[in-house]
């Protein structure tokens, strides 16, 4: 992660960082974007971390709704 990014944006549940970035990889090679082998993403244009990010919300969104549509309620 970039330096600071950790305090803009802290995740809610703190276990779920290492996941998080492992999975940040995997939607960056499923949009054919060559994630950064240091870790360090500034060096990619904002159109493609912007395009990781969004996607990583979209499949966020389309996992809650599944969740909350097999449950049946709102919690």
């Amino acid at each position: 992660m970039a330096a600071g990014s950790e305090t803009k944006n802290p995740l809610v549940v703190k276990e779920a960082k290492q996941v998080m970035s492992q999975w940040k990889y995997e939607i960056a090679r499923e949009l054919g974007i060559t994630p950064p082998a240091d870790g360090y993403w500034g060096n990619l244009t904002s159109r493609d971390c912007g395009a990781v990010g969004g996607h990583m919300v979209r499949k966020m969104i389309q996992m809650a709704e599944s969740q909350m549509a097999s449950k049946g309620t709102w919690k």
